[in-house]
């Protein structure tokens, strides 16, 4: 079943067959007429943290003076968290099949760890707030424009920088009350799949790309919500729409 299916998308990405309408107007405002064009995007962002936890990361959290802080922990999650972006688009043709893309964007996004406790009382929900702009870097390889439609891959890097915190200082918490904390900048690989849609002015492309982080972001520090934990990871799946 899923030869069929891969063998369905080679079909539509790279072949010229009956489908093929040469004499569609050039629609699209010329976009694909140049070397250079510019946009912009709006896009939905879901995103979560992959955990890895330590040896022993159960065991109550005993301070530096031997206080105990918290119970035995039973669980840490992360869940799927939403958020947007807005942004522009640059991309430069090598030829019709292939391009490359600038796709700087501002992203305002959630994300979240929970930690479950023996005693239920102590469950606490640890938000990551920050507004990031990401700096992605991708090569986009397109099919043949079959009538006012083009589907297409996409691959690359991006670097993502945290502007500022919402919440960044925990100087005068509680033991019980401090934050977890997040690396303020960091690299990512992305993979997506979209469509060029061709209107009289401009070019509509609807997007879909997932994108996971390297190395550990986790920011090391002396408390119970960071000590259980040895290396956090980010999962993104972003659903862009591109005007060109």
């Amino acid at each position: 079943m899923i030869n069929r299916y891969l063998i369905l998308l080679v079909l539509l990405m790279f072949s010229r067959g009956l489908l093929a309408q040469p004499s569609v107007p050039v629609w699209g405002g010329g976009a694909d007429q140049k070397d250079f064009s510019a946009g912009f995007s709006f896009g939905y962002v879901s995103s979560y943290y992959k955990i890895d936890k330590k040896p022993g990361w159960r065991e109550p959290y005993f301070d530096a003076s031997g206080t105990k802080v918290t119970d035995a922990l039973t669980n840490i999650s992360s869940e799927n968290a939403p958020g947007f972006a807005v942004g522009f688009l640059g991309r430069y043709s090598l030829n019709d099949h292939v391009e490359v893309r600038v796709t700087p964007a501002l992203i305002f996004a959630d994300r979240a760890v929970t930690y479950q406790y023996v005693t239920k009382e102590q469950d606490q929900i640890k938000a990551i707030r920050a507004t990031l702009v990401d700096l992605p870097l991708q090569l986009k390889i397109k099919s043949d424009r079959l009538g006012n439609y083009r589907a297409y891959l996409l691959g690359g890097l991006k670097y993502s920088k945290a502007l500022g915190n919402k919440e960044n200082s925990d100087a005068n918490a509680a033991p019980s009350e401090k934050l977890l904390k997040t690396i303020n900048g960091y690299g990512s690989y992305e993979v997506g799949v979209g469509f060029d849609i061709y209107f009289e002015f401009f070019k509509l492309s609807p997007e879909i790309k997932i994108s996971n982080s390297f190395g550990n972001l986790l920011l090391r520090e002396n408390n119970a919500f960071a000590a259980p934990i040895n290396s956090l990871s980010l999962h993104t799946i972003m659903f862009s729409l591109h005007f060109e």
